[in-house]
């Protein structure tokens, strides 16, 4: 969604470095060319030839949806706001991705993990609650007409009809193809570039894909979705001006402080936390011949 692809990239973009972490510490202070990082190159082509072209997909095939029903068809979208669009999808993996990576530069991997945090965070919290309580709401309505059937104040059982309506829908059937190439192909490359960072470093023990694949899974829908939907709840209840301080309050104390549910997932990546734990890659052996 045009609303959401900010944060989305830029928690994308924050991931991969995050998850290339070991290499980027042992090439910090090197003197190279910022192009000649592998790991953003990766992530450039990731955000530009998967992630930009599935939202233009999106904004094209459906429009009302895309735009979390604020646009009514391609009329009403201009051309600028769409080129606009595109490009925000890769410039803000590319930002998401700097931050972190400067972060993990200075020795702050798990601020570095946490900037994914944020993008995941901020997304969730637009699809939950949007800018007026009723973002769920819009994400679960693949069109204008069935956004302005939703009675003012749904049941849970009229919420789950209309989300069980939507599952089958043509826009939830385009959504399952391109989750099932873009989920899978950002999974491997992190876990590769995890996995590649241990074993150079001389590592002891290997993150294997599955533990990756839980602490990446657990972060986003656990702890970035558990944030976003227990903020929705105290704002509904508090309103703006006391339920978003009491949120941030609540997040840093159960979620992001050491000891919470963000850190214990970071810890399942079995990175290092500071300068010191980083080691200078293994040597490799060459053979006489």
């Amino acid at each position: 969604m045009v609303q959401v692809d900010v944060f989305w990239s830029y928690g994308i973009g924050a991931g991969f470095a995050t998850a290339a972490a070991r290499q980027l510490a042992s090439a910090a202070g090197k003197d190279r060319g910022r192009w000649s990082d592998p790991y953003l190159m990766a992530t450039v082509l990731y955000c530009a030839v998967l992630f930009a072209p599935s939202g233009a997909w999106l904004l094209w095939g459906f429009p009302d949806w895309e735009t979390m029903q604020a646009a009514r068809g391609h009329d009403a979208l201009p051309a600028w706001l769409v080129a606009l669009f595109a490009a925000t999808n890769v410039s803000q993996g590319v930002l998401g991705y700097w931050v972190a990576s400067r972060l993990i530069a200075a020795g702050r991997v798990y601020a570095a993990f946490l900037q994914a945090g944020i993008g995941y965070t901020g997304m969730f919290f637009i699809l939950v609650h949007g800018w007026d309580g009723r973002g769920y709401q819009r994400f679960f309505s693949a069109d204008r007409e069935t956004f302005a059937a939703w009675p003012e104040q749904p049941g849970f059982g009229q919420a789950l009809s209309r989300t069980g309506d939507w599952l089958g829908s043509p826009v939830a059937l385009t959504l399952y193809g391109m989750g099932a190439v873009l989920v899978p192909a950002m999974l491997a490359l992190m876990a590769h570039w995890i996995r590649t960072g241990q074993r150079d470093a001389g590592a002891s023990t290997m993150t294997g894909s599955l533990r990756v694949l839980g602490a990446v899974l657990g972060a986003v829908f656990a702890a970035a979705l558990g944030t976003a939907v227990a903020s929705s709840v105290l704002v509904h209840l508090l309103g703006w001006w006391l339920g978003v301080p009491v949120a941030v309050a609540l997040t840093w104390l159960l979620v992001v402080r050491r000891g919470g549910a963000a850190h214990r997932f970071f810890a399942l990546l079995a990175l290092p936390e500071g300068p010191g734990g980083m080691t200078a890659p293994r040597p490799r052996v060459q053979h006489m011949q």
